[in-house]
């Protein structure tokens, strides 16, 4: 189970990389396999990814697309905006963004305190507005074993606003985490 994965259980990591190239699959399947081995005692999962229709197709997603949030587990879902798909204008957006921070600010103060174990589906989504604070999560996660993922490309834009401060916030998560895991390259 873990052995499949292409990182150790232990520690945090981020696994980054552009839309639909596996970063929810794969945080997914280390969810399962951190329950497989240890059980759902002290499991958070926080997922704050918007669910966008692009092509016919879905761009990333809940990670219960790709496996069940395991019983015992506490799980915060955010019924999050996304702001470059969904906003008409930068000012649109970036109020879609500010919401987003404020309602998954208030998701992780309801999250138990101390996890175990954390998996964070859509890790920067919160922090796509200043007034988001990745510390924030990345200090919840401290002392867990933690699994984020998060979007890392240009598709979406990089000059607006709400990216800017996507970019600034995956930057900041980096720099807190104990590896990297780059998809797509």
């Amino acid at each position: 189970m873990a052995s499949d994965l292409p990182f150790p259980l232990s520690g945090t990591t981020l696994i980054t990389g552009p839309s639909n190239v596996g970063k929810t699959r794969l945080t997914a399947r280390a969810m399962e396999a951190w329950v497989a081995e240890r059980g759902s005692d002290g499991v958070v999962v926080l997922d704050f990814a918007p669910v966008v229709e692009r092509d016919g197709g879905v761009l990333g997603g809940r990670l219960s697309r790709f496996a069940a949030v395991p019983d015992g587990a506490w799980h915060g879902l955010l019924d999050a905006h996304a702001p470059r798909a969904d906003g008409e204008d930068e000012a649109a957006a970036r109020r879609l963004a500010a919401d987003n921070a404020d309602r998954a600010a208030a998701l992780v103060d309801e999250a138990p305190a101390d996890p175990v174990a954390a998996f964070v589906n859509d890790a920067t989504v919160p922090f796509q507005h200043e007034r988001g604070d990745p510390d924030r999560l990345a200090d919840y996660c401290e002392g867990a074993t933690a699994v984020l993922n998060a979007f890392e490309g240009d598709e979406l834009g990089t000059v607006d606003p709400v990216s800017r401060a996507e970019t600034a916030a995956l930057d900041r998560l980096r720099e807190r985490v104990d590896r990297e895991r780059r998809l797509g390259d």
